[in-house]
Order: structure tokens, then sequence, then C-alpha cells
């Protein structure tokens, strides 16, 4: 071992020791550090994880699993909690764990209740306690034993209506010769509830469905029977059914008054379809949006599942800011509930105005937008927006320009409709997913030293929902204008017509375009919509699929138009692109306990320019590196393949690609107060589907694409306000493919610091 290896241990070993010694000074007489908490399984069917959450008393946590840091930091204070040092450092730190012989023996029985649950009836659990000086070390040991199965199973009703509404109900639980598992029957009479709370039993709940189990003798066979009480056993009453009476509808209604007033007769009405709508003055939604959005009808059985959907049906809507449904036994008939549908009015105008300021390279500017949203432009809770936005920024170090100012303004409109605007579509269908239309206008004007640039788009679109897991999108039309209206007599020559630089990328950039694009795309998420993969052991999938160009080239086509001296047809004198674009993303994350994850993030894109384009536009190329790719590399500052670049302003350009490839693995582990760490490792590069001229290694080889992913791995340092996240990541380069061997390609070895680090601040997490 080299002396320098050996300082390291010393060095490591000292600070143990201080360590250990100061931390003891925190520990009563007779009591010990719970130093380490382990769950063993004699089953292989039975995982440690599988009960782990019982466990009452954790030892202090390790950041990323390895150090007790937050305990060190603890131990370095005093005892004297008077003096504010102490108490700081304390508040920072993590208080030591004393081992609690009653916590343990807590979660020993809990383990083993959550066992039998799980069809071990005859499992154990062990403790073992192996005590070190002042610490301790606690193993839960799992003796699981054979399970139990269930044999058969069987109903007892006597409440004839509910007997003939279950005749039909097929469980999705109950199997043959499965685990005897507490949990799943349970979820059964859940089940069960819910199939007879959709069919009319408004009053009835799981408590009425009892288990029975019998043991076959000799066996590990359980014979289960369900038993469903009636209302009500001492008189004999039986569940009733209950229909739907009227329907009443109350808008702009101070829900506070909901409980005193009954009397409905000093309201104005409206009776539309099966709706009784009430209001003091005009309504502020109009007749059939209420229609729409209100799936409980007169006449039908009384419904959980479509009191449920009206609900979160309403609570998509921004004109409304609280709703309320209730539901009253009609005085005339005892089997009719009327139902009152409470609606509060969300204010229908506001403001906003952002300010920002801004640093490109080193030019300062600022900007400012405002922002106007009417939450109910047509009386059908129609969210209407209009966003103005100007930015100045100061432009230095360009030479033979007469103007060093950068100015950009930009408006835009949209109006997003809460249901689905296209013929064709049925009621039911309207009501089962949660959709909205959007329609938008933007125009952006840009003027810089170089040239000036406006941007016109229109965009015409569909979102919609099932059941918070699946969400999907359709871009009917997607129209983007592209116009120079100059350039520069210093730019054009010294980067557009240099002969010495034919760019033929930067050029195509630089040129009048229209893209005329359709897309799809939809989100997976297993934990039903959440949007962090740290909760659990959670995944999504993200796909889109655009493309652009193929109705006017078919048109074009078929008319015979002519080709401009590009070979290209145009729409009024103005090329427009042609490609095919799609994206895969698939993320992971797997869940060590409750301060520690590990997740895991591939994303695949793919893009290719035919027909009427050699050259995708630059807002649809790919680029690496930054806060989301690969994080040892500036963002535009990698690829495509071993292209290095030039270090120069406008090679950004040529620092983009057709094909784009990320693997990132991420361990994250919370480490005190609002601050978490994490460790990263990330591959991944771009590629060119057509060999370019001026991006030299840059095109994709199948048999030597692999040479070229680049590697790069870093720490990171996030602070979780819950509703946002502040990240901090600082990535190092470990394979560097712009450079064929040596020290330049592997510097992980020898790392230089000024080359090989990036740093990169960022809101919100990386995927």
């Amino acid at each position: 071992m080299s002396s320098k290896w050996q300082h390291i241990c010393i060095l490591f070993s000292i600070s143990g020791v201080f360590t250990a010694c100061s931390v003891s000074k925190f520990i009563p007489e007779g009591r010990y550090l719970l130093d380490d908490v382990k769950v063993v399984s004699d089953n292989k069917d039975v995982k440690p994880s599988d009960v782990s959450g019982y466990i009452r008393q954790n030892p202090n946590s390790r950041w990323f699993s390895l150090m007790k840091v937050p305990l060190y930091v603890y131990a370095f204070s005093g005892t004297d909690t008077t003096k504010w040092i102490n108490r700081f450092i304390q508040k920072i730190g993590d208080e030591p764990v004393i081992y609690d012989a009653y916590y343990a023996e807590r979660s020993r029985t809990d383990m083993e209740r959550a066992l039998r649950n799980m069809g071990y009836m005859q499992a154990y659990v062990e403790l073992n306690e192996e005590i070190r000086k002042k610490k301790l070390k606690l193993t839960y040991q799992l003796h699981a034993g054979a399970p139990y199965r269930i044999g058969s199973w069987k109903y007892d009703i006597r409440d004839e209506g509910v007997r003939e509404e279950l005749a039909d109900y097929e469980s999705h639980l109950m199997q043959d010769s499965m685990m005897f598992n507490v949990n799943i029957l349970d979820a059964e009479r859940q089940q069960m509830t819910n199939h007879l709370q959709n069919r009319g039993f408004y009053r009835f709940n799981k408590e009425y469905i009892t288990c029975t189990a019998d043991t076959v003798r000799g066996t590990h066979i359980v014979d289960l029977t369900y038993h469903v009480a009636p209302y009500d056993a001492r008189s004999g009453r039986m569940h009733e059914r209950f229909r739907i009476g009227k329907v009443n509808v109350l808008t702009d209604y101070d829900l506070a008054e909901a409980a005193r007033e009954r009397d409905l007769s000093h309201f104005d009405s409206l009776h539309y379809k099966d709706l009784n709508i009430y209001t003091r003055r005009h309504s502020f939604l109009r007749p059939e949006v209420l229609s729409q959005n209100i799936t409980i009808e007169p006449g039908r059985f009384y419904s959980e599942a479509r009191l449920q959907e009206t609900q979160s049906m309403l609570g998509r809507l921004h004109a409304i800011k609280y709703s309320d449904i209730r539901f009253v036994e009609n005085h005339n008939d005892s089997t009719l509930l009327d139902c009152y549908v409470l609606l509060s009015r969300n204010k229908p105008n506001s403001f906003s105005a952002e300010l920002e300021g801004t640093n490109s390279a080193g030019d300062l500017g600022a900007a400012a937008s405002l922002s106007y949203q009417n939450r109910n432009l047509f009386n059908g809770s129609e969210l209407f927006t209009f966003k103005v936005r100007g930015a100045y920024e100061a432009v230095t170090g360009l030479q033979g320009y007469s103007n060093g100012n950068y100015v950009e303004y930009g408006v835009e409109a949209s109006i997003n409709f809460p249901r689905f605007l296209f013929p064709f579509i049925s009621p039911d269908v309207r009501r089962r997913i949660q959709a909205t239309s959007e329609i938008a206008l933007q125009y952006n004007s840009q003027e810089r030293p170089e040239f000036g640039r406006r941007a016109a788009s229109m965009t015409w679109g569909y979102r919609w929902s099932y059941n918070h897991k699946w969400r999907h999108s359709i871009d009917v039309v997607d129209l983007n204008y592209v116009y120079m209206p100059w350039i520069s007599t210093t730019f054009r020559e010294e980067y557009l017509d240099n002969i010495n630089n034919q760019n033929s990328i930067l050029k195509y950039n630089y040129e009048n375009l229209l893209i005329m694009k359709m897309g799809y795309g939809f989100t997976y998420r297993s934990e039903g919509g959440e949007s962090r993969a740290t909760l659990g052991n959670a995944y999504s999938v993200r796909f889109n699929v655009e493309s652009a160009g193929n109705l006017l080239y078919g048109f074009s086509h078929l008319l015979k138009a002519q080709r401009n001296d590009s070979h290209q047809y145009t729409v009024m004198n103005i090329a427009y692109a042609q490609y095919l674009k799609t994206d895969v993303d698939f993320t992971k994350s797997f869940l060590i306990d409750h301060r520690n994850s590990i997740v895991f993030h591939v994303g695949l894109g793919v893009a290719y320019p035919y027909g009427n384009s050699r050259i995708l536009p630059f807002e649809k190329r790919y680029f690496s590196g930054g806060a989301n790719s690969v994080r040892g590399w500036l963002v535009r500052r990698l690829g495509p393949g071993k292209f290095a670049g030039n270090d120069r302003n406008i090679d950004f350009i040529n620092q983009s690609g057709d094909i784009k490839l990320d693997v990132n693995l991420e361990y994250r582990t919370k480490l005190f107060w609002k601050l978490n760490g994490a460790f990263f490792i990330d591959a991944g590069n771009i590629w060119t589907i057509h060999d370019y001229e001026e991006q030299p290694g840059g095109a994709f080889r199948f048999n030597s694409f692999y040479k070229e992913i680049a590697v790069a791995y870093g720490l990171g340092l996030r602070f979780d306000f819950d509703y946002f996240i502040l990240r901090f990541d600082g990535g190092m380069k470990a394979i560097n493919p712009a450079y064929e061997s040596g020290k330049d390609r592997y510097p992980l070895i020898r790392p230089d610091f000024g080359r090989d680090f990036a740093f990169h601040f960022a809101v919100g997490y990386p995927f």
C-alpha cells in the first residue's frame, strides 16, 4: 500500500475514534446506540422488504447508505444546550438513536402479525441483539413456515336484495389455491362493497361483510365463507336500494349557507334536461356545460362511481372554486335520494407579472412579461390566456455591427376548452375521459446585431387522461413559420457565404422556413400520476411521435408544383420541412428505504429528414450535455459522435444531431432539513443520420457508435421545498469520445478540473 493511501486510512481511523468518543457522551449509562438493524428470512418467498416497514426504530441515517454524517455532526456539539452553537449543531445534525427494547418487541409482534396475514399462520419472529461496547446491532429473524392456501370460498347472504345483486358478481381477486392473505380478503370485502354501492345500496359499507375461515384438519388448506349481514339484525330490516330523485344544481351559492337553507323558492330556476338549476342571478355556467359534467341522473340507481366521477369532472372546471354534492332522502318516497350539487364561483379574471434578469455568456439583460387570464370566457369554463413579453440584452464583443443590442418581444394567446371539441364523439365517451381542447397563437420578434427573426405559430390539439395513469395528447395541426427579414452584411460574409466556412446546417437555419406537423404522445405512470419517482418503486413510460410535411408534399407532388433552386417544393416561395421524429423515455425507481432510492432512466430519440428536407430544422434537432443529459458536459457541448467542436460561439449549431441516447443512474439520499444529495453516472451522445461535412465523425454507425458513448459521473445537492426543487449538480467527464485514446479520452484516470468539470443549476429532478 502506498504512503498516500496509508495516510488516508490513518485519517479515517482517527476520525472514527474521535467521533465514537464524542457520541458516547450522549448515551446514558446502561443504554446503547442502535447501530444497525437487519431483517433476515429463512424462506426465499418471504422478502425482508415485505415486513421492514413495521420496524418502529431505525438507526441513524446514512448518507448514500454508507456514512452517518448527520450523527457525526451532532456528536461534535456539546451537552450544554444553553449555548446557541450547541443548539445549532444539534439542529442540523441527527440525534443518536438510543435502543428501546419496547419498540423492538412491538416491531417483532407486528412482523409476526404481518406474516400471518400473508398466509404463514405458524410464523414467528426472533430478536437477536449483538452488543459491542455502547453499540447494539439488532436482527429480526423471520421463520415463516409453510403457507396456508385457500381451498374454496362461498357466500352466506340472508338479505334477498343483496343476494340477487351479487348473483352476477365476479371476483377479480379470489383464485383457487391462492395464499391465505388477509389483506386480499379485506380487499375482496371492499370490492363487494363497491359493487353494491354502485347499484343503489347507498347505506351499505364494508363492515356488513365478515369472513370466517375453516382449516381442514391435518392440512394447510382453508375454506372461506363470506357473510353479509342485514341492515339491522335485531329488527330484521334489510338493505334498501335507492334511486336518484331530483338533481338540483345551485350555482353562485355560498357553501357555508348550504347547511342552513332548505327552501329554494327564493332562487331563480331553470329546468334543463334532467337538471333543476337554481341561481340568485344568471348562472355563470351554461346549462349544457353542467349537464356534460354531472353524471348523476334522475331515475338511475345511486352509484358511488358516478358520484366520484362528477366530483372529478367539476373539479377540473376553472370557473368553479369549490363544489359539494349532498344527498337527502325524499320526504314523499323513502327509496329516492334527492341530489344537491352546490357550486361556488371562482374569480373570473386574474393578472400576473414577471420580471427576470438574464446573463448570456456575460451579456447582461432583463425581461418582463404580463399575463391575463379569463377562467370563464364563454360561460363554459373556457380558460383564455393572453401574454406579452419583452426582453433586452446588451451584446458585447461583436465587431463590425452597427447595433450592439438584442431586443425581443412576443405575444401569445390561447383558449383551453375543458372538453372535446370534435364531432362524432358520444356523450358517454366525453364523460369517461378527462379531455381538454386547446387553440393557441404565438408571435415572436427578435432583433439581434447579426439578424432579425420573426416566428409565428398556430396549434390545435387535444389532451385527455384515463384513471390518472394514462395521459394522451394529439396535435392535429401545429403550424410554424420562421421569417428572416434581414441579415447583416458582416454576418452573411463571415459565416453564411464565407468560402472557408461553407456550413449547410448553419445556412439552413437562417432561411425562411415553414413547418406543418402532426403529433401524438402518451405518458404512463405506475403510481397514478405522481411526479417524483422517489415516492416508491414506480416507473413511467413516455412516447412521442410527430410527422411534418407529408400532406404538403403529397399535394405538391400531385399538382406537379415547381421546385426551387435547392430542389424543394415551396408554399408561397417558402420551403417547408419534412421529417419523422420519435422519442421514447423509461424511468424506474427502486426504493431502498425511506431515505434512500435509486433511479434509472433511459431515453432514445430518432428524427429522420426526408423528401423535402435533407437537414432537420434546428428546433427539432437533438443536443446532448446539460442539466438533464450527460452532466459532465455543458449544454450543447457534446457530440455528435466524436465531433469535438471548435469552441466558437456559432458552433453550438454543429453540436446537434438526429439521434440521441441518454442512460442515467442516480442514487438519491436525504441528508438533513430540506437538503437531499445524489450520486450519478450518466452516459450517452447524439449522432447524425447523414454524413455532414461540417460535423466530421458525427454520423451514426452500427459498428462503432458504442465507442462514441460519453460517460460522466458526479454529485448533486437538491433543496426540496415540496412545491419545487432547486438542483445543483457537478459532473466530471469519465470517457470523452472526442479523443481517440490516452488520458484525454479517459479523464477518469487523470481528470483536469478546469477542462473536465461542468456545473449545472436547474429546477426539478432531471428525470
